[in-house]
């Protein structure tokens, strides 16, 4: 969506200038011009009767525009305000008449426009005044992470931008209830998996602000279902506009271990420790950070001893040769309990690794800090408030108990572990999996086995959940539909419809479109029903994603052409691998001020995320497309673009060779 813009300005005409004039030719033509929102308040207020609205602009806007043209202690407050709220995002303009400039924005840029002698901006001018306007405008969002605009901030370097969440003025009831609906769909989709959901919901936010948080929450959500570049993606959109977000920053550094383990091109665990280091110059007292610190460390040091052909002793002597890296790993762990030593998951990391380090090396050195830790980690898990954490809480105590403890205080601290897991075999098979390197190490065997034994019996009641099913390929498709009899230039004439058919079936042949298989598209007469069709027939299972709730779907997209189409799209629609979606249902309502056109790119696009969120290397993109642009965003001008950018894998039928 546009970002937002307040225009911070006088009314009605002062001083000789008509400053309505000013607004409605140069600064509201000039910004929307390049795809912002524009709003100033409908009418002046008077110093002292602030709207609340307008304290809920200057916070959240993402760019504010005041006009310093002559001083007017109304636009002079807001401009305070803003530089109080905000570090940056403003842009200052004022007319040629000005020359004295007020000794507090002394040194700031301005951006001067012309008015004529009737104080109407100059229409001699008028174009380039526009256009410089719209540069400085994307300029100034372009270099955000730049120098601070605002003198508070810039002055007073270790101020921080308030928390916008904290700042709500529950007066302005429509702007929160709109952002409340749409906070709720995001947290539903994201509940559901329904990631794709969960990113044409973040394009749509009313401003820059939720953009960021959605994008994060997408991020996040992408992050688990272990689409690590896309994931990465899209966290990196969120941390543009908020830097400072620090759920964003751990889930980026996770991203980045994650895709150095699994060897992606251009990753490595150097880059996400720098990253975590670079993340601890700002919050150098977060556990959690320290933590995840700890598990790149951790994880160098397992990759360097635990490979496939060793044997036990041969793992436990390299795992002993390694002992910087393992220190390394102890080190930032502990960093972290000691910051925040309710962080047990922190302390128990420690406290294992440096029990695993005396065992390897016989080296005393954290012997007193073992004693003092083992306390201090059992006080703080016994201490967790949240009943929701109490099996990990429970966990850490049997970890304790491996290091500290006999088989049967192990296995009668597991298994209050395990009555409080409510059957999560997931959870279960996580803590088995660090007990395993444990084993590997032949780590205090006696033990460990106890241990394994005691969640091997928990895991051998519960059957394993049988993974969600996930497509081997995704086939995405946008076309044409039918030629409507009255379009005067023809582009996909129904003569056409056979070879169209034929070329479909032949490109998902060639693509080796089977049962394993996912297929995506809205179900228009046309190009997706030909698709749809051709997918069936192969046994590929076929989801429709629809702008409008299916009757106006019907009545717009399928029997434009003829009524013959609707008894085909019935027909279809019972083989489908899963109910219609439809975009008002599942995503709400168009947002307020879109374009009758909109609900058609916000389809696509929805389709387009849908595909992308099942793993990028898994879309196949086939278009039945005479090559036209002016689709729009999220036309399939914009589809090729994006999956041929991202994959290559395109299959591009051209309607005009047909």
């Amino acid at each position: 969506m546009a970002l937002h813009v307040f225009v911070a300005m006088p009314y009605g005409v002062k001083e000789g200038i008509d400053f309505n004039k000013v607004y409605d030719d140069y600064i509201k033509p000039a910004l929307e011009g390049v795809g912002f929102e524009v709003f100033r308040a409908d009418k002046e207020t008077e110093a002292g009767n602030i709207l609340t609205d307008m304290f809920q602009e200057l916070l959240l806007a993402d760019l504010v525009v005041a006009d310093l043209s002559i001083d007017n202690p109304n636009v002079w407050y807001e401009l305070g305000v803003r530089h109080a709220l905000r570090a940056r995002g403003v842009v200052l303009v004022q007319c040629q008449r000005r020359d004295k400039q007020p000794f507090d924005t002394y040194t700031d840029r301005k951006l001067k426009y012309n008015i004529n002698k009737d104080g109407v901006p100059d229409p001699t001018s008028l174009e380039e005044d526009k256009k410089k306007l719209a540069i400085m405008a994307r300029d100034t969002m372009a270099s955000w992470h730049g120098r601070k605009i605002s003198p508070v901030y810039f002055y007073l370097s270790y101020l921080s931008e308030p928390d916008w969440k904290s700042l709500r003025i529950g007066d302005v009831r429509e702007f929160w209830e709109r952002y409340d609906a749409w906070e709720n769909r995001v947290d539903l989709a994201r509940k559901a998996g329904r990631i794709g959901d969960v990113l044409v919901l973040a394009d749509e936010a009313p401003v820059a602000a939720f953009r960021a948080d959605a994008w994060i929450k997408a991020g996040e959500a992408l992050r688990k279902a272990e689409r690590f570049d896309f994931a990465l993606e899209h966290l990196e959109r969120g941390l543009e506009i908020d830097p400072g977000n620090l759920k964003g920053l751990r889930e980026k550094g996770i991203c980045l271990q994650r895709l150095a383990l699994a060897g992606s091109p251009g990753h490595s665990l150097d880059r996400a420790r720098e990253h975590y280091r670079n993340v601890l110059k700002t919050y150098a007292n977060d556990p959690e950070t320290w933590a995840l610190l700890g598990r790149v460390d951790k994880d160098a040091w397992t990759a360097a001893w635990r490979q496939p052909g060793k044997t036990p002793e041969q793992m436990r002597e390299e795992a002993a040769y390694e002992d910087a890296l393992l220190r390394t790993a102890i080190d930032s762990y502990a960093k972290g309990f000691r910051r925040n030593p309710g962080h047990y998951y922190s302390g128990i990391n420690a406290l294992t690794l440096m029990h695993v380090y005396r065992s390897l090396t016989n080296d005393e050195r954290y012997d007193r800090d073992m004693a003092a830790m083992a306390g201090a980690v059992r006080y703080g898990a016994e201490c967790e408030p949240d009943d929701r954490q109490r099996f990990w809480s429970q966990a850490t105590l049997g970890d304790l108990e491996v290091l500290v403890g006999t088989p049967d205080t192990i296995r009668s601290a597991y298994k209050e572990a395990i009555a409080r897991c409510e059957k999560d075999w997931f959870a279960l098979n996580s803590s088995r999996a660090q007990l395993q390197i444990l084993r590997d190490l032949g780590f205090k065997p006696d033990n460990v086995a106890a241990a394994i034994a005691t969640f091997d019996h928990a895991l051998q009641k519960l059957a394993k959940p049988e993974d969600k099913w996930q497509p081997h390929r995704v086939f995405l498709f946008s076309g044409h539909m039918i030629d409507a009899p009255e379009r005067a230039t023809p582009r996909f004439p129904p003569e056409k419809e056979p070879i169209a058919a034929q070329k479909i079936s032949e490109a998902l042949d060639q693509l080796g479109a089977g049962p394993d298989d996912l297929a995506l598209t809205q179900g228009a007469c046309g190009g997706d029903l030909l698709f749809t069709e051709a997918c069936l027939q192969r046994g590929v299972k076929v989801n429709w994603l629809q702008p409008f709730r299916e009757p106006d779907f019907i009545h717009n997209s399928v029997v434009r052409c003829s009524e013959a189409w609707r008894k085909r799209y019935l027909d279809t629609k019972v083989k489908l691998a899963a109910p219609i979606r439809s975009a008002p249902d599942e995503l709400g309502e168009p947002p307020p001020g879109t374009d009758p056109g909109y609900p058609y790119e916000r389809c696509n696009l929805w389709l387009l995320y849908t595909a992308l969120a099942y793993g990028v290397d898994k879309v196949r993109f086939v278009c039945l497309w005479n090559g036209g642009g002016g689709d729009g965003p999220g036309g399939t001008a914009h589809m090729y673009n994006e999956v041929k950018r991202r994959t290559g894998q395109v299959t591009w039928i051209d309607v005009r060779k047909l």
